[in-house]
């Protein structure tokens, strides 16, 4: 029986849309009784202590004392669109438009870690562990409790490629002499990465050092590797027979997940080139474990085979020291005292183009995660499955015994999904709104741009409470090289359908800062800036779930859009559906639901306005989207003036930035440090530009003065809202080191208050000075902000406000009764739904 999934976090997922999509899963499947782990805020001591509840969302080798590090071995994961982690954590869009939503979700403080998940199921008696991911999680927690690795009576592995060679890559038979084969032969299957690595797998790559400890540990291993998997990809056959079995929810959910990834795979090679990985894995495991006393793992699916390998996790020679291998460089003891010139100290590959790795027009020569297969003293007795077993019955379409079974196992109607988002409730239905302003003068035109902080949804619900005469509020851009992942764009079309303005535009923005993508293959790039950002609280994991609160906004239509205005199409929910219109190599089952991208969205509002208006830009996070807004021949015509939330200019030594991660960097301020080149390319055009610095943002907001205001005005929905979400980063901020900082998502509100005083009641006070944003590539300057008496740019710079009138207009605003919400929460749709109430 199933006890617990913990979710490793430093691959393919992002710790809060993964912990919630399980929780729906087990939901669905009627087992909430099912443990979820996630995260954990321990680190490791330089010498090696490990701390306790260390969280996985580094690879050991990179994991210090928090959850912000650098993104060594992640690099080489795709984060947008076309597969890449946006894509897996909304599941291709189809998450939310398909998982019924229950009670247990990610909370603050409250959700219990994956080391206390694993040390609790564990400690409690002989059990068997599968892994299908990178191996960090259960790594640290071998080496921090070796007394309770007598009760892991097995592991099994998806991952590695021992004598594997990658079918995928190749040129066809009779193709032209320009042909250039790529990844085709490569024991491994790194797409991104195959010329410097051509040998790792990606779950072993994700933490080679941590599966060394795994492989190694004394513990029966079976391990399922590309030398398997790769001989059982999803056929056509398999595909259209899956396509016919769909008789119960979780046969329809991976169905359509298997289908989305077919219809925007990137060639025309997906029957040869996608395979059952993961869930092959846990077909073998099952049925080793169904036979008692099963030494040879004899399984119905898949031939096995004794052999000798190791995990690479450095490469030779042996006992350098180049500046690659914090286990070893300026140590005088190794870490975890681990043996100089031993396996684990030579180079360790860091980067996709790192130049020991990279072989140009070649083979790399890195072996980073490569499962070995050697003798001698190194090497450990594993059973590894060699290849998929045929089909017993000769005559079938389906060529392999699992596909039977897999087809037969999510048919059962024993133990099925009970019901799926929209049969959960007898009157569920889709409603959209799109206010009528036809009788209406509308005020200045403003498009918004955010990173999805926290406090940048409390900036929108402002936006929306402010009179449509005063400012006409025409998209939001988002930019998701701040605060929260790309994925998080759900929570926007979220809010904007609880406050009845579905007809709001949302573009995407760029992943990578500026000149942070591989120019070689832009879907993977660096983290350099990004890598400040804790991935657990108080940074990734909070912004993702809007610090546990996301969930009781009210669901936005799962699969609805209109024409907007000539282009793109308003849509209401993030949907890796595509178009061959928008340079995908095929049209999806409904292009027209396609997520449009920032620039798209900022064409459209071009195109909508008349020529001689101006539109006004709100900025509240990195600067990437207006960099490239900028770019466009002669835009400042159109664009009125720009106000940036952000930027930092110090007055003295003690006036410090607000880069809490990067101790170096001591004057700059978050939404200028996670892009500087952007910045400085924003501060050096013809743009109109009124500067919110950090330091007017520190002396007017005050978390008590704020809440108590909110609990004295009208308790509308967005106003109830935002006084949960301010109490709970008040109280966080209260009771938790890694919640100092939430001051910075109050300040947030600052910028939108300010934009829409068009009355004055602020007393607001400015200057102008000439400054320059600094963009070198040193990490202790980027984003710092310098007044450049001789070529600086004029700014106007907000100094002073009047702090009473600032708290009282926010929650005068949301307090107010127009505009206010269409549906207050999930709870008052849930009912709507289960009763046919329409009110």
């Amino acid at each position: 029986m199933l006890q617990a999934v913990t979710i490793n976090t430093n691959s393919w997922t992002s710790a809060g849309h993964a912990v919630n999509q399980i929780y729906d899963i087990l939901y669905m499947m009627g087992r909430d009784d099912i443990a979820v782990g996630i995260g954990g805020e321990g680190g490791i001591l330089q010498n090696g202590t490990i701390l306790p509840n260390v969280g996985g969302y580094l690879p050991i080798i990179e994991q210090g004392m928090t959850t912000a590090g650098d993104c060594r071995y992640r690099r080489a994961i795709p984060v947008g669109l076309f597969g890449g982690r946006l894509d897996i954590d909304v599941n291709f869009g189809i998450r939310k438009a398909f998982l019924p939503q229950g009670e247990r979700r990610y909370t603050p403080l409250r959700q219990p870690s994956v080391q206390q998940v694993l040390i609790d199921k564990i400690s409690a008696g002989p059990i068997t562990v599968l892994i299908t991911g990178a191996h960090t999680n259960f790594a640290i927690f071998l080496m921090s409790n070796p007394h309770l690795k007598k009760n892991v009576k097995h592991i099994y592995i998806m991952g590695g490629g021992v004598r594997s060679s990658n079918p995928t890559g190749c040129c066809p038979e009779n193709a032209p002499s320009s042909c250039v084969p790529r990844q085709c032969g490569d024991h491994g299957n790194m797409f991104t990465d195959y010329n410097t690595n051509p040998y790792a797998e990606f779950n072993i790559f994700g933490d080679p050092f941590a599966a060394y400890q795994v492989i190694h540990s004394g513990i029966p291993v079976t391990l399922v590797p590309l030398d398997a998997t790769n001989t059982i990809p999803i056929t056509e056959e398999f595909f259209n027979a899956f396509e016919k079995s769909q008789d119960t929810n979780e046969a329809q959910y991976s169905f359509k997940s298997l289908k989305m990834a077919r219809d925007t795979w990137f060639d025309n090679e997906f029957y040869s080139s996608y395979f059952m990985w993961d869930s092959f894995t846990a077909g073998i495991a099952v049925s080793i474990m169904s036979k008692s006393n099963n030494i040879k793992g004899e399984n119905e699916f898949a031939e096995m085979e004794y052999l000798n390998i190791t995990v690479i996790t450095s490469n030779k020679p042996y006992g350098i020291s180049d500046g690659s291998n914090p286990f070893f460089d300026d140590l005088k003891v190794p870490k975890f005292n681990l043996e100089k010139g031993g396996v684990h100290s030579g180079h360790v590959q860091d980067g996709l183009r790192d130049a020991l790795c990279f072989v140009k027009n070649g083979k790399g020569r890195c072996q980073d995660g490569y499962t070995s297969e050697v003798n001698g003293p190194d090497s450990v007795r594993v059973l590894v499955a060699t290849k998929a077993k045929p089909n017993q019955d000769s005559g079938s379409s389906l060529d392999r015994e699992y596909f039977i079974n897999f087809l037969n196992v999510l048919k059962k109607p024993q133990q099925a999904g009970r019901f799926n988002f929209a049969t959960e409730f007898p009157h569920y239905r889709e409603v959209t709104y799109k206010p009528d302003f036809q009788d209406i003068r509308l005020g200045k035109t403003v498009v918004f741009d955010m990173d999805m902080s926290a406090g940048d949804f409390l900036a929108l619900f402002y936006l929306l409470k402010v009179p449509v005469e005063v400012i006409n509020l025409k998209a939001i851009m988002v930019t998701p090289t701040g605060w929260a992942n790309p994925a998080t764009i759900d929570i926007i079309y979220d809010l904007l359908h609880m406050m009845g303005r579905d007809d709001i535009l949302v573009g995407l923005g760029d992943v990578f800062a500026m000149n942070q993508s591989d120019p070689t293959f832009s879907a993977v790039g660096e983290c350099k800036y990004v890598k400040a950002i804790p991935h657990g609280s108080g940074g990734f994991l909070d912004s993702d779930t809007l610090y546990g609160l996301a969930r009781d906004l009210p669901r936005s239509p799962r699969s609805v859009c209109f024409q907007q205005w000539t282009n793109p199409s308003s849509c209401l929910r993030y949907t890796a559906e595509n178009s061959v219109k928008f340079g995908a190599p095929r049209d999806t089952d409904h292009p027209e639901l396609r997520q449009p991208l920032a620039m798209e969205v900022w064409e459209s509002i071009l195109q909508a306005t008349e020529p001689m208006s101006k539109i006004t830009i709100l900025t509240n996070g990195p600067l990437t989207n207006l960099a490239k807004v900028v770019s466009v021949k002669n835009i400042s015509s159109r664009i009125q003036e720009v106000y940036v939330l952000g930027g930092h200019i110090s007055k003295n030594g003690n006036d410090k930035g607000n880069i809490i991660s990067v101790p170096s960097n001591k004057y700059a301020e978050f939404n200028m440090f996670l892009d500087p080149l952007a910045a400085k390319t924003v501060f050096e055009s013809k743009l109109n530009i009124t500067l919110i610095p950090l330091s007017i943002q520190r002396r007017v907001s005050s978390f008590s003065t704020i809440i108590d205001r909110l609990c004295a005005t009208r308790k509308t929905p967005e106003a109830v809202f935002s006084k949960r979400l301010l109490s709970r980063l008040y109280r966080l901020k209260q009771v938790h080191h890694r919640y100092q900082h939430m001051d910075t998502f109050l300040w947030e509100i600052l910028g939108a208050i300010v934009m829409t005083d068009n009355t004055s009641s602020l007393n607001p006070k400015f200057e102008v000075k000439p400054i320059k944003v600094i963009a070198d590539g040193v990490e202790s300057r980027d984003g710092k902000i310098v007044v450049y008496e001789k070529h600086g740019k004029l700014v106007k710079i907000l100094s002073d406000i009047d702090t009473k009138a600032y708290h009282d207009s926010y929650a005068n605003k949301l307090g107010d009764d127009k505009q206010s919400a269409k549906v207050g929460s999930f709870e008052e749709q849930k009912r709507q739904w289960m009763t046919g109430d329409k009110s």
